[in-house]
């Protein structure tokens, strides 16, 4: 299989979802990261689903981050330079939703990215060494390659990890956790999926 392929597949996978799968999911794998070696961060990047796709309804996630007073991160995106821009989410912060449905913030307090500690990665698919397969504009290779290192990336999927695919490349960035409603996938040597 290739991207092209996955993107197809998992996109239909996705779209068979019900609004209770997609809920319960969301909260089983918000639940798994309580189990992940990041709550000492302090700069957390979550990314505001599309709901039309049924991604993974990242709502739990913030809840868990204000309860323990972290900085969360919230971007948008340009879609003629294909880069992000990311600001601190705070009580002021307005959004409006996007030509593809993304809420987004219409301004802030801008947060570079070499700040962040940890990003929640969207995805459609990934594999058993941490690749991740997204919407293909690269938006999050771009995003990522301008982190820090050692930045935490997590990818947040309600399906298991799929077979290797033909076409990985060398600027993709890999995952260092993947968390499903199942189990999180640990790609970094020495750490063992649970």
């Amino acid at each position: 299989m290739n991207k092209k392929q996955l993107r197809l597949h998992y996109k239909a996978l996705r779209a068979t979802l019900t609004g209770t799968a997609v809920e319960d999911g969301s909260i089983a794998m918000a639940n798994r990261l309580l189990h992940l070696p990041i709550w000492d961060k302090v700069y957390f990047h979550v990314f505001l689903p599309m709901a039309s796709h049924n991604e993974p309804d990242t709502e739990p996630i913030l809840h868990l981050l204000a309860g323990r007073d972290k900085d969360i991160v919230v971007s948008r995106s340009d879609f003629t330079t294909g880069e992000m821009t990311h600001f601190l989410l705070t009580d002021n912060t307005r959004f409006r939703i996007n030509g593809y449905g993304i809420p987004e913030p219409v301004d802030g307090i801008e947060v570079q990215p070499e700040k962040i500690d940890v990003v929640f990665v969207p995805l459609l698919a990934f594999d058993a060494s941490g690749n991740r397969v997204g919407y293909g504009k690269g938006f999050y290779d771009r995003f990522l390659s301008g982190c820090r290192p050692e930045t935490i990336k997590i990818g947040l999927s309600f399906f298991e990890a799929a077979g290797p695919w033909d076409d990985v490349f060398e600027s993709d960035v890999k995952l260092d956790y993947c968390v499903t409603p199942e189990r999180i996938y640990h790609f970094n040597p020495g750490t063992e999926n649970c």
